[in-house]
């Protein structure tokens, strides 16, 4: 990490759990225990039916509320899907963009992804967008060019001014609710070279104010290590952000010098 420069955000990524009586417990174990940290932003991405609720719920505790995923379009005939627009009403300041799981399961491609972005940015949302590789892809030894490809079209089109809003996760898909865990090091290197791809694209500037998390099972065991190094900057965390003292001790990993 490298507070200087650039925000530290924990961020738990719920998936398709916990109902809203389980956001309510949730939050009433959660707000105790976790203080107002300030060494770092934490949020929550929650399913779209606890969006409203959890925004109530988290309204006076330093948590800020994210969505899991929103359409490019503004609105018109999608069933089943949520505006960036819808989001903003509700309060919302992230969402998360291109995970891999909406990318394998719901066939969302790195153009889709663009596209989301820009409809995130446009409403004054901040975009989590994920990026990685699958296990063959690691082993072919094409991780950072595949990197660099989904960097790039992610970012088409982005103007530099709306930048400072953008975070970056990489999340190696093999590493994604398995236990497995890349390495500080290869973490380091992945989110160095996100880095690297935005500072030839707008500027060391620019480059240097970009928050880069790492999304492959963090956890409250190898958190402090991962966060830090130079250009991890916080996780998108899977699993143990459903259990709150799991979560606080993540975000506690984060108090570094």
């Amino acid at each position: 990490m490298n507070t200087r420069y650039r925000k530290t955000i924990i961020a738990g990524n719920w998936k398709m759990n916990k109902t809203l009586t389980e956001t309510r417990a949730f939050a009433e174990e959660l707000k105790p225990i976790l203080g107002r940290p300030k060494w770092c932003e934490v949020v929550l991405c929650v399913p779209f039916v606890n969006l409203q609720a959890a925004g109530r719920l988290f309204k006076d505790a330093k948590v800020s509320i994210g969505a899991e995923n929103c359409h490019y379009e503004s609105s018109g005939a999608f069933t089943g899907e949520v505006s960036a627009e819808m989001l903003k009403d509700l309060g919302v300041k992230y969402v998360v963009i291109g995970h891999s799981e909406r990318r394998q399961y719901y066939n969302e491609t790195d153009f889709t992804v663009n596209k989301k972005v820009k409809a995130a940015l446009d409403n004054g949302l901040r975009p989590i967008v994920c990026v990685g590789e699958s296990l063959e892809q690691r082993e072919l030894g094409v991780t950072l060019e595949l990197i660099t490809y989904q960097v790039k079209c992610a970012l088409a089109g982005v103007p530099a001014e709306k930048m400072r809003h953008v975070v970056f996760a990489y999340e190696p898909i093999w590493a994604i609710g398995t236990g497995k865990t890349a390495t500080a090091q290869e973490a380091q290197e992945v989110c160095q070279t996100i880095r690297t791809i935005i500072r030839k694209l707008y500027g060391a500037r620019v480059a240097r104010a970009v928050t880069i998390q790492y999304g492959g099972s963090m956890n409250a065991a190898n958190a402090y290590e991962l966060l830090s190094q130079p250009d991890i900057d916080g996780g998108l965390i899977g699993g143990a952000s459903l259990k709150a003292d799991q979560l606080v001790e993540i975000v506690n990993a984060a108090n570094q010098e």
